[in-house]
């Protein structure tokens, strides 16, 4: 029997129609399937995208399509809901998706979905939770996008500092999608050597105090982008283009996503960004890293800030 990788978009805005457009020039799933309130935006995403596909690097079908074709969905990724606004945080949004979100799980689950569902809204450790919550589905196939967008941000800040390929540099955010994220220093390196070591061996260019206003650049990152141009989607559609491979080719590949832990890094029934492997099947493995002190806090006051919002709009 032959497979047809099925990926679902709900929701065609920026984010959505981006993350469209990196599957189709990356390759990545034999089926587009895109679904929006919004029918004719979709369709015309749907015609522009196939007008593309003379020159992609492999054949595809993209249709604009319902709820229904979610049944034979391998992945479906959850776009929809109000945008951040300028000088709105990602938890003010919170409220406003969370009952968007409702409606959309129950929808898709109306059809027997049993693949994998990505979550991409903001806030998104919130929405990762309350979806696992409507759907039902086992909590490793519920997956946020989590910091994996911050920790590229990460890593590219870094890679200008250093003047050294972001793909050589390694480095985590963990925590919130948000402002209480956190910078895992203790584990970030430059080509296998730790940033406090190799800003020892370059003292007379590099300096740990610069470390911190690089990390606010990437924790306000949104902020500023949002500013200028009114959303983010180039990076977080990359990003959840490189998960959606990950998944589909079974690469059991490291990214920082929104997982659940269940008493990992001592905390339970809570989504939250940490490095983790990826497979076929979904979260496949956490990775705990081995804390600092001071990161141990930082991240359980992180977790303290998902958790009540959570519970505003997922009361127990």
């Amino acid at each position: 029997m032959e497979v047809r990788n099925r990926v679902v978009i709900i929701g065609t805005g920026a984010v959505g129609s981006s993350y469209a457009y990196g599957l189709l020039n990356q390759g990545v799933a034999d089926e587009l399937v895109l679904i929006d309130l919004n029918e004719e935006k979709a369709e015309g995403d749907v015609m522009d995208l196939n007008h593309g596909l003379a020159f992609a690097p492999s054949s595809k079908k993209i249709w604009r399509g319902t709820y229904s074709d979610c049944k034979d969905a391998d992945i479906v990724v959850i776009t929809a809901g109000a945008n951040q606004m300028p000088g709105e945080t990602r938890l003010d949004l919170a409220e406003k998706n969370a009952g968007v979100f409702k409606k959309i799980v129950n929808a898709v689950m109306e059809h027997s979905f049993d693949g994998i569902f990505i979550v991409a809204t903001n806030p998104v450790d919130v929405l990762t939770y309350v979806t696992w919550k409507y759907s039902g589905l086992p909590s490793e196939r519920v997956i946020g996008s989590g910091t994996i967008l911050d920790t590229a941000r990460l890593r590219y800040q870094l890679s200008e500092y250093f003047d050294i390929d972001a793909r050589n540099v390694h480095a985590y955010i963990i925590g919130e999608h948000g402002d209480s994220e956190l910078p895992v220093w203790s584990h970030a390196n430059v080509g296998g050597i730790s940033v406090d070591h190799y800003i020892q061996q370059h003292k007379d260019l590099y300096s740990k105090e610069d470390l911190e206003p690089i990390f606010h650049k990437v924790r306000d990152a949104a902020y500023h982008i949002i500013e200028r141009k009114g959303a983010t989607h180039y990076g977080i559609a990359m990003g959840l283009v490189r998960l959606t491979k990950a998944i589909l080719h079974n690469e059991n590949a490291l990214v920082t996503v929104s997982a659940y832990l269940n008493g990992h890094y001592n905390q339970k029934d809570i989504y939250a960004g940490v490095p983790a492997v990826v497979s076929r099947k979904g979260i496949k493995e956490i990775v705990e890293l081995n804390l600092s002190d001071g990161e141990q806090k930082q991240f359980r006051d992180s977790a303290a800030v998902i958790r009540n919002t959570v519970e505003s709009v997922y009361p127990s």
